[in-house]
């Protein structure tokens, strides 16, 4: 009996190890890029976390020093572990939301944001669309939920189980994650707005030089087309400038060294 009671003991600790793992890597998951889409199932995101937290479990076991034992502890322990997995899945996520914005200002500065704008779960013009796609595709095939994994176990360092992040720091790390995903989105989408600026510039003075000629018929097909070329040469770099921003804030997440 002395040996089931060792295995029951060891059991209970395994077990109580992978829930307070899966507190923090839950949270992340439900926000992660292409695993948490809208048009992902429950049950796939629910069996993803699991698979992430039976990976992040073992390599955290030194950073776990106490397991819960009562309801109080358990309780604290879901909102810490909760917070910190949020304010990381949010920072994945908003990366997502740059790629969308770019898309939307993309194609509205080329008149392209009504064609097939609910391309997606989520309506977007199908620049925008085709930009997510391409995102994640790249994302997937440069093994980016591996580096997830290991950005969440390096957390176990910088935050420690039970510990609340302070909240004005970790305010003030949100808005400076916000500010950085509308300036990449812009700075994604740079080029389509300097070429339709140039574009309506040239439309006035057209239609200034000759008031009858019907300018906005000749000059829609022209800006249209211009923005589906634009896209075609503009398309790789976006999504590698996109991807080296990516992979810059999973190696510093928080903007420690």
């Amino acid at each position: 009996m002395s040996g089931l009671a060792a295995f029951m003991a060891l059991s209970q600790e395994v077990l109580w190890l992978h829930a307070v793992v899966f507190l923090r890597v839950g949270p992340v998951m439900s926000l992660f890029p292409g695993f948490g889409e809208q048009s992902v199932p429950i049950r796939i995101k629910l069996a993803l976390a699991l698979v992430f937290t039976v990976i992040v479990a073992p390599a955290v076991i030194p950073e776990i020093s106490h397991l819960p034992t009562t309801a109080a502890e358990f309780s604290w322990l879901a909102i810490t572990e909760t917070v910190v997995g949020l304010a990381i899945g949010v920072g994945l996520r908003l990366f997502l939301m740059a790629l969308q914005t770019a898309g939307s200002m993309a194609a509205q500065a080329t008149s392209l944001s009504q064609i097939l704008g609910s391309a997606g779960m989520e309506p977007m013009p199908a620049m925008g669309h085709l930009l997510v796609v391409g995102g994640l595709a790249l994302a997937m095939l440069m093994d980016f939920h591996v580096h997830v994994a290991a950005m969440v176990i390096a957390t176990y360092g910088l935050f420690p189980v039970g510990a609340l992040p302070e909240a004005a720091a970790l305010s003030e790390w949100g808005v400076m994650q916000v500010a950085g995903a509308f300036a990449l989105a812009f700075s994604l989408a740079a080029p389509f707005v300097i070429v339709s600026v140039l574009y309506n510039l040239t439309l006035g003075i057209i239609n200034r030089a000759m008031p009858q000629l019907m300018v906005v018929f000749v000059g829609a097909p022209v800006i249209t087309a211009g923005g589906l070329f634009l896209l075609f040469l503009l398309a790789p770099t976006m999504l590698s400038l996109w991807m080296s921003a990516l992979e810059g804030f999973i190696a510093n997440p928080f903007g420690t060294r």
